[in-house]
């Protein structure tokens, strides 16, 4: 028999709202998996990618997981991981660092086998470059093996990677696929295999508001009964309070009525999200979240779902408005990915909390892709292409993922305040790609970025 934890997206060193408390929330989270491995004597901790939220994760972020790692290597317990989209660099990755030191064990196509199972990796692969894979892995005599992976699987929400093309063209036959990427918890059956996400440890974006936690697997034929040798059992974490303060206006009512409704919730150190329909009187956003703030919460946003009447009338006619923009975009001379770009911010499939991760996401693929730079050429606009970027559905709230800054970019759309393919083509080796915090203060610029 063999138990695992089996974690993930714990995006170690982000900021959320900009707060220094929300940061350490993210490690502590973090810790909080560790504290339980090492009081329940499991057999290793399984990491599916998206430890940090960065690929240039902070010196305090870095000691800070060193440091939870040591804990749990003095207990004798292994930290089995992969490499997510979001730390994932060109060259030497952080996993690296803390196998030399150590601390973790990199997986990938050979086995490493830890009581009667036999354990795999599978990194974040960008799209452009899955059709370039075969599956090979290694033999292994376990008992039973598992492939950990980061990525966007089905059936689960917002999939872009056949799972069951993966279960079937691989060497091993897996008895459990162990995820990361999907910041939703789930589990499926594919193919006679268990393919389960579990999660993310703290909220990445206001979109997950279910409770979060982690999965502890168990290899064993007597574990979940009947024909089943593997058993997963979800386990909660305590973190960060999120409150949702959902406010309808009627004609008349004000912000009295929104600070009536903020004061039924205990706001007490928790994140609060106020949202405002209805056809009441106009609010002020700041007002209502410097009020949350005075009634304890640690930080609030407020969103104002309401039309807002534009003074005048507005006179604005196209026969077609999707065909004048095309027609004005065919008379610029606009790159391939520059296409890409203005296609994610004009999609409708992608929401506005989405479009920053979207854009970063789309540019790092061009940048893997062979052309390289050459997809940031101008274009003959009379020239004939059909390489423009399709308006992909992003996961998250994380869904997946995958949306790194949702709450940020949310705000930014809405006046208040999860999966994305990350690697730049000309990154440094992850000895070189920290900049000095003391000299940027946790800000990268694009030309450093990219």
């Amino acid at each position: 028999m063999t138990r695992v934890i089996h974690t993930g997206d714990t995006h170690i060193g982000y900021s959320q709202y900009h707060s220094p408390v929300r940061r350490q929330d993210f490690l502590d989270a973090f810790e909080a998996v560790v504290d339980d491995a090492v009081d329940d004597g499991v057999d290793a901790v399984v990491h599916a990618g998206d430890l940090f939220h960065d690929r240039r994760p902070e010196l305090r972020d870095l000691m800070g997981t060193i440091s939870v790692l040591r804990r749990l290597d003095d207990a004798g317990v292994p930290f089995l991981a992969v490499v997510g989209n979001h730390e994932s660099t060109r060259g030497g990755q952080w996993l690296d660092l803390f196998e030399r030191l150590g601390l973790a064990t990199r997986l990938g196509d050979e086995p490493v086998v830890v009581g009667d199972t036999a354990f795999y990796g599978l990194d974040h692969v960008p799209v452009s470059r899955r059709d370039d894979l075969d599956y090979a892995f290694g033999d292994h005599d376990a008992e039973y093996a598992a492939l950990v992976a980061h990525g966007l699987f089905e059936p689960f929400g917002y999939a872009d990677w056949d799972t069951e093309t993966v279960l079937t063209e691989s060497d091993v036959d897996f008895d459990a696929m162990l995820l990361g990427d999907n910041h939703t918890p789930d589990t499926a059956e594919v193919a006679d295999t268990w393919v389960t996400y579990p999660g993310s440890t703290e909220r990445a974006s206001a979109d997950e508001r279910e409770g979060r936690g982690y999965n502890l697997v168990v290899f064993d034929p007597d574990a979940a009964g009947g024909d089943d040798i593997v058993e997963i059992r979800r386990r909660a974490l305590d973190t960060r309070p999120f409150v949702f303060v959902s406010v309808e206006l009627r004609e008349g009512e004000g912000e009295s009525r929104v600070r009536e409704r903020v004061r039924e919730y205990d706001l007490a150190d928790a994140v609060v999200h106020v949202e405002i329909t209805g056809e009441g009187d106009p609010v002020t956003p700041a007002a209502v979240e410097e009020f949350a703030t005075e009634e304890g919460a640690l930080i609030a946003r407020v969103a104002d779902r309401r039309d807002v009447e534009a003074d005048g009338e507005v006179d604005v006619s196209f026969a077609d408005p999707e065909d004048a923009v095309r027609d004005r975009l065919d008379e610029l001379s606009l790159s391939t990915a520059a296409r890409d770009v203005e296609s994610a911010v004009r999609s409708d499939t992608v929401s506005d909390a989405n479009v920053r991760e979207t854009v970063k996401r789309r540019v790092e693929e061009r940048l893997d892709e062979d052309d390289g730079l050459g997809a940031f050429d101008p274009v003959d606009p009379d020239a004939e292409t059909d390489e423009v970027g399709g308006g992909e559905q992003e996961a998250d709230g994380d869904e997946a993922e995958r949306e790194a800054d949702g709450d940020e970019a949310e705000r930014e759309a809405d006046g208040d305040d999860g999966p994305d393919e990350s690697d730049a083509s000309d990154e440094p080796d992850a000895d070189e790609s920290a900049p000095d915090p003391a000299s940027t203060d946790g800000q990268v610029s694009m030309e450093d970025y990219l």
